[in-house]
């Protein structure tokens, strides 16, 4: 995982208006996670983790195909940018940057463990792992907690 000083380095200092960030076209629609009627088509996220993003969700969709995906709940969009502090700290949220992404935050709330989250069961480990192979970590596999979070890791 990367610190906040490497995140700005590398990404810049992160701003409300989020000028160091594009819009992807998503390959399957996604549900926005607090109103699933809601659809999302696309995401606003950092220009350098675009096409990290971008391969991340093509190959969820070849590997589980959008019926899986609706199934399991990966598809439930909690939020890619959103410019403020992490939860607790006063360091910016990775989120700030648009590096990182909540995906079924309902189900795999903030503090929860691989006890009772839903994303540490066995049918997700694919889907962990290829956020891994385009370069993001999961907190939850790391630290155990926040198994919705999915950040970019250098």
């Amino acid at each position: 995982m990367i610190t906040t000083k490497q995140a700005t380095e590398k990404y810049g200092k992160p701003n409300q208006s989020g000028t160091y960030l594009v819009s992807i076209k998503l390959p399957y629609p996604m549900r926005l996670a607090w109103d699933t009627k809601t659809k999302v088509t696309t995401m606003r996220c950092h220009k350098l983790v675009a096409e990290n993003f971008t391969n991340v969700f093509n190959e969820l969709l070849q590997v589980y195909g959008l019926a899986k995906i609706q199934e399991l709940g990966i598809d439930l969009f909690g939020g890619c940018f959103n410019f403020r502090a992490m939860r607790g700290g006063s360091d910016y949220s990775r989120h700030s940057w648009g590096i990182a992404i909540d995906l079924d935050p309902l189900r795999n709330q903030l503090h929860e463990t691989s006890k009772t989250a839903r994303f540490a069961r066995p049918e997700y480990k694919q889907m962990i792992d290829i956020f891994y192979k385009h370069g993001f970590v999961s907190l939850g596999r790391e630290k155990n907690y926040d198994w919705m979070h999915f950040e970019i890791g250098k």
